[in-house]
């Protein structure tokens, strides 16, 4: 099961969060949520999600 941990306001955003992401050793998914807004979900698989969190807000959080 995949679980939504952040929607990005641009595909580029989304592509860089996954990026560092997938660079930490997470499996990550990035979904359009609408094609009209541009904005893109980044999933992670549910057993992993505190791990990713914890990566996750040290990303976004410089």
């Amino acid at each position: 099961m995949w679980t939504v941990i952040y929607i990005a306001p641009t595909a580029k955003m989304a592509e860089n969060i996954k990026k560092r992401l997938t660079d930490e050793g997470f499996l990550v998914k990035i979904r359009p949520v609408n094609l009209s807004k541009q904005q893109f979900e980044i999933l992670v698989p549910s057993g992993e999600l505190e791990e990713v969190q914890e990566v996750f807000n040290a990303i976004i959080r410089p």
